[in-house]
């Protein structure tokens, strides 16, 4: 704990400031320089160290603020860099290779969308985890859009929109056991009151693919990249049952609640076993595709495309932006930025409806300075709990906002966590998709609706008093 004896909070103006400082640095590099989110993150880290300073922090104390948040960075940044093996791993297994080869040959064009966003739905609902939903059944299904001449932007809105639901509503799901925790509220009860949400919007999303998807049929099929890439599938790799193992057990381990980190690695393991044993890698090029990914020089662009990715290395980039976003929200969040900024206007929300749109401004914002989900959740669950407490709303409500907005739209900033490791992994760039997460941008509207009308904003049950009985006087 730090001490505060000699610590000033900030005045409102103060925290616009320094908040402003961060947010100038980033854009301004982004916008003008196009400059690594990474080096602009830690740029903005040393410019705030000057203005905790004059709140009456140490360097010290400043650094430790740093250091304690960054720490919340290790077990998202080993899932990772695990992943980013396992993503190596299944391809050189062939099991990659094996999802698009069937896929294409098993999926009409008119319904690719829509069983793309049925297929990531239960592959995230059985795993719990967007980002092993993305990196795998998502890779795939890039691969089968991209050879039956769906556009990638479309391909990927319905990956992301189907792997955050499932993510969402899953009880495996990280975000969706920290949310209840940080708002005071229980799991299963935190997941049927999201349904309400999620469900109408999910539903909407479905149609909405599937009436896109009556615009493709097998006339807009690359007939030629096609059977090139099917011919170099079914020659490059043994396909069939078998490098579908590793897709089973780590299913089955997540399934029975496993930890991430030693299932997800374990799929690896399996898939490089099968890459050994049944595609004829050598060992040392095994341990060289979990390090550095699966590379290939086929001639084929859509063939090189879609498989050269993965690696552990991959990640690296990504683990470096989650310990800076984490240490600049470390430190606007020890200094009180946040909370003084939301105390000048929290006396004056008496409403559901002006509640529910604060919670999502504030949601989207400490998603934007955070960087995760993870951030987000925790920041705006913290401050925004009181003011539920004092208009008598039970917890659930709170943390059904908190995964409509921070969790949904996590991936679609370019220069957050999950942003750049979606636009990475599936490997298109963040603007490209955005427009198409129709999922992101639907549950938090039926979420105002709610707030508006006040439907499903359960109350707290006020305690009953107890009646004063009067007793007739004895004579």
């Amino acid at each position: 704990m730090l001490e505060t004896d000699n610590i000033r909070k900030p005045s409102f103006m103060y925290a616009l400031s320094m908040l402003s400082a961060a947010i100038a640095v980033i854009s301004i590099g982004i916008l003008v320089f196009d400059a690594p989110i990474q080096i602009l993150m830690f740029i903005s880290i040393l410019v705030l160290i000057p203005f905790m300073m004059r709140l009456g922090f140490t360097y010290k104390q400043v650094e430790q603020s740093m250091v304690t948040s960054m720490g919340k960075a290790l077990q998202p940044g080993l899932i990772l860099l695990t992943v980013g093996i396992l993503i190596g791993a299944w391809i050189a297994s062939g099991t990659v290779p094996t999802l698009i080869y069937y896929g294409v040959n098993a999926i009409s064009p008119q319904f690719f969308l829509v069983t793309t966003l049925l297929f990531c739905s239960l592959v995230s609902v059985a795993t719990g985890t967007s980002w092993g939903t993305i990196g795998t059944a998502g890779i795939a299904m890039m691969g089968v859009g991209t050879t039956l001449g769906i556009p990638m932007g479309l391909t990927a809105g319905a990956i992301i929109s189907g792997a955050y639901f499932g993510d969402k509503v899953s009880p495996l799901s990280d975000s969706t056991n920290l949310a209840p925790t940080v708002t005071g509220g229980e799991l299963f009860t935190h997941i049927k009151h999201m349904l309400w949400t999620t469900i109408p919007a999910y539903i909407i999303t479905g149609i909405l693919f599937t009436i896109i998807g009556f615009k493709y049929n097998t006339a807009s099929v690359d007939t030629e990249s096609v059977s090139q890439l099917m011919a170099y599938l079914d020659q490059t790799f043994n396909l069939g049952i078998v490098p579908m193992i590793p897709v089973i057990v780590l299913v089955t381990l997540l399934m029975l609640k496993k930890p991430a980190i030693p299932s997800i690695f374990m799929g690896a393991v399996i898939g490089g076993l099968i890459a050994m044993i049944y595609q004829g890698f050598s060992f040392s090029e095994t341990i060289s595709i979990f390090y550095d990914g699966y590379h290939v020089e086929s001639g084929i662009d859509m063939a090189d495309s879609l498989l050269q990715r993965g690696g552990l290395t991959s990640m690296l980039a990504l683990v470096a932006l989650f310990l800076f976003a984490l240490g600049l929200g470390g430190m606007l969040a020890e200094s009180g930025v946040l909370e003084a900024l939301i105390a000048s206007f929290a006396h004056k929300i008496q409403h559901t409806g002006m509640l529910v749109l604060v919670t999502i401004i504030v949601s989207y914002v400490t998603l934007a300075i955070g960087g995760s989900a993870y951030f987000s959740i925790v920041m705006s669950g913290t401050l925004m709990r009181p003011i539920f407490e004092r208009l008598n709303l039970k917890p659930e409500n709170l943390s059904r906002i908190l995964e409509d907005t921070g969790t949904q739209s996590c991936s679609l900033l370019p220069w957050t966590g999950s942003g750049i490791y979606t636009a990475g992994t599936l490997g298109i760039a963040t603007g490209a998709y955005l427009p198409f997460c129709f999922l992101a941008f639907l549950t938090p509207l039926v979420s105002l609706f709610y707030g508006i009308t006040g439907l499903t904003m359960t109350e707290k049950k006020e305690p009953k008093k107890k009646k004063t009985v009067i007793k007739p006087i004895e004579v």
